[in-house]
Parts: C-alpha cells; structure tokens; sequence
C-alpha cells in the first residue's frame, strides 16, 4: 500500500484486535495507509487472513483474546514481525442483547471477559514494548453505553462502563511513562456487530433521528477518531472518552 508524506503515523507499530471487519478492519486499513505496521489480531474462522491479503503492511494473527494464553502470542508476534510497539488498539468486542432478568451468568462472564479482561491482560503484556516507545499511546472500545444505559444491554453496557473506568485507571497509573489512554465512545455505527440490531427498523429509525448529524455512523468514523488518538496531535490527551455518535449522545 501506497503511503503519503502526509502520513500521520510514520514508523509506528500498532497492534489492533477484532480487526476482520467493522471497526477494527477500518482502524487497521487506515493505520496502515499512514505509515504504520499493522499487527491483526481476530478470531479463527472470521476471515482475518482473506482481509488484509496483499497488504504487505499488516501482518495477521487468529487468536480468542478471552483465552489466557492470547496476550502472550499476541506481543510474541508483534515482536517477531516488526521487534517494536507503538499503538495497542484494543477493538475487540462482543454484544449479547439480554436485560438485566434474562443475563445469565455465562452472558456476563463471556462479555467481561472479551470486553474487559482482555484489554486488562493484552494491555499489561504489552506494557514492556510500550514503555519502549518514545510515543506510545493505548486506545480501548468503550461505547455511547459507556455512560448511558439501553434496554437490553445489560451484560454489554455494563462492560463499557468498566471499559471507560479501567482507561481512566490505566491513563494515571502509565502517564508516567509517557503512554497515553483513551476511550472511544461511538454511537450507533453500522458493522456487524450492530447488524441484529439496525435490522429492527424501530431501533434504526430511532438512532438516526437521535443523532444531530441525522445518519448512522460508520466504521471509518470511528478509525478516524482512533487515526487522530494515535497520531501526534494527541499527545497530550489522555484519560479522555472520545464521542463518535454525530451529537447523539447530548440530543435529549
């Protein structure tokens, strides 16, 4: 892939997870347009390998992220393919649609443990290849629920919610280093993890109204958002949840 001398993120390394599609293919396509190497970590079987074929800047790796073995070939991948780390992008996510009755403990363990528990054990791995980094920088998935709550979406909006405390936590404890950590918080965007949803017309009708911007988002508007966190004109940004919603989130 060709590159600019406008590129935003020349000689980085960034490693994103749940990258196959939606957001986190986006974040990797546009990374890697920038000027940075790519480590792409999704799931077996979600077509990791047919979505990057012939991009000579990203790299892939299938791994489960809730498997307590993953960070550890995660950052012994990153380390063979490129021997740095600059960015960590941790995309990866599931949404179980169940109200607070109906979410059963196996729910809430699945979601935490892709949600949350995996950027806690990806981050702490990665944390000796960052400390190397002379601009290193953290970006997690929150979400629009990660200070809101839906009907439904117990298991998940929980999760954001410990998404938006764990970045804040890792902000102040790694400022020390010179990491920086933040949040995305995107609104209704649609990929396939929203599919299920959007396929009601009543819940599409009511997001595209709800937003000032009067659409849906995208998944390039989020790897936008993640474009700039990552960049040099964020240096000094962190501890902060970033909204992608098109203004949903302040229409009342």
């Amino acid at each position: 892939m060709n590159t600019t001398r406008n590129s935003r993120l020349p000689g980085k390394v960034a490693v994103v997870t749940g990258a196959a599609s939606g957001i986190g293919r986006a974040t990797a396509d546009l990374f890697a347009a920038n000027g940075c190497r790519v480590l792409a970590v999704d799931l077996p079987g979600n077509g990791l390998g047919e979505a990057f074929a012939g991009n000579a800047r990203v790299a892939c790796l299938e791994a489960d992220l809730a498997d307590a073995d993953a960070p550890r070939r995660v950052i012994d991948a990153v380390n063979g393919h490129f021997g740095q780390l600059d960015v960590l992008v941790n995309n990866a996510g599931i949404c179980i649609g169940a109200s607070f009755e109906d979410t059963t403990d196996a729910i809430w363990e699945r979601t935490f443990a892709v949600n949350v528990t995996s950027i806690l054990r990806l981050s702490r791995a990665a944390l000796e290849l960052l400390k190397k980094s002379s601009s290193a920088s953290i970006i997690n998935l929150g979400s629009i629920m990660s200070d809101m709550a839906g009907p439904a979406l117990c298991a998940y909006g929980s999760s954001k919610h410990a998404v938006a405390g764990l970045s804040k936590a890792m902000a102040v404890d790694l400022g020390k280093y010179r990491i920086t950590v933040n949040y995305l918080q995107p609104g209704s965007i649609i990929t396939g993890l929203s599919k299920p949803f959007l396929d009601d017309p009543s819940f599409r009708e009511f997001w595209e109204k709800k937003a000032p911007m009067g659409r849906l988002g995208e998944a390039q508007d989020v790897a936008r958002a993640a474009l700039f966190l990552a960049s040099e004109d964020a240096r000094f940004v962190s501890g902060a949840g970033l909204l992608v919603d098109g203004g949903a989130r302040v229409n009342f």
